[in-house]
Order: structure tokens, then C-alpha cells, then sequence
């Protein structure tokens, strides 16, 4: 997931938004499905901000995040990151690796043509918003430190 901070070029409001890519965000800026929480205008835009960059606490321990909003985050954003992070490696380390063949394994999973098991991969977000509609469920991991080494 990357945060871009957003500005409305309508009213000047600044907020910020998640999203799984850079090209996830250019969609649905193109289809008008982005708002200012502010004023609802449609008319929204990536503003500048300066790049959070994560560097290693100790040898062992978690990154931890650094940049404009590291010290000045919440405590509770901090904490949910870290969990997010902790569920994102248990996951790896549990579950099987299928790679840009998630979506078809989930279903052939969910439909019982092979044996229920645990797996994570890559999935765009229209093949996500396709299993969430069959009932099948799916969700983003975060990205990890070590993913950038």
C-alpha cells in the first residue's frame, strides 16, 4: 500500500488516501471515483510530500519509519502498521506462494477442485473485487521492510 498525501484543487483541503499502487490511484483519479472528505469535490490531486524512508531500529527488530510523519503519527497508526506487518510475514510463512496465479488458485480452492490450504500471491484489485463478489476472501498485505533489501 503507498499513502499519497491529496490535495482538492478546488478548496485547498490537504488530506491523505491509501492506495495499492501508483496506478490504482491514476484509475480511479481518471474515474472520478476520488473526493475531498472536505467539500466532496471530484477534483482531486497527489500534492507534494517528501518520501517516509524505513531504516532498521536495531539488527533484529522492526523498521522503524521515519519522515514527515513518523514522530507526529499516532501511536494507534503505528501499532496497527507493525500488527499489519506481523500478520503479512505469518502469513508467508504459513501459507503457499502462487504468485499472479492468486485469483484462479483461490477460486479452484473455494470451488474444491484441489485440497483447502492457506496461500497468498498477486492479484490485481478487479480480480480482489471478483473473488469478494463470489464470496471468496481476499485481502492486501502490506508491504515489508525486508521487500525493498
Amino acid at each position: 500500500m503507498i499513502r499519497f498525501a491529496l490535495r482538492c484543487t478546488e478548496g485547498g483541503h490537504e488530506f491523505e488516501g491509501w492506495f495499492r499502487s501508483n496506478e490504482d490511484f491514476d484509475r480511479q483519479a481518471a474515474r472520478d471515483l476520488l473526493s475531498c472528505p472536505v467539500c466532496g469535490s471530484a477534483k482531486v490531486g497527489k500534492a507534494l510530500m517528501r518520501p517516509a524512508v524505513a531504516q532498521r531500529a536495531d539488527r533484529d527488530g522492526p523498521a522503524a519509519p521515519v519522515g514527515p510523519h513518523a514522530n507526529g503519527a499516532p501511536p494507534e497508526l503505528l501499532e496497527a502498521m507493525r500488527r499489519m506487518q506481523e500478520l503479512a510475514r505469518k502469513v508467508r510463512a504459513e501459507a503457499d506462494y502462487v504468485g499472479r496465479g492468486f485469483a484462479e488458485e483461490a477460486r479452484r480452492i473455494h470451488y474444491g477442485d484441489v485440497e483447502e490450504r492457506r496461500i497468498y500471491g498477486e492479484a490485481s484489485g478487479e480480480e480482489v473485487r471478483s473473488l469478494l463478489d463470489e464470496g471468496i476472501t481476499a485481502m492486501p498485505l502490506p508491504p515489508l521492510p525486508e521487500d525493498a533489501n
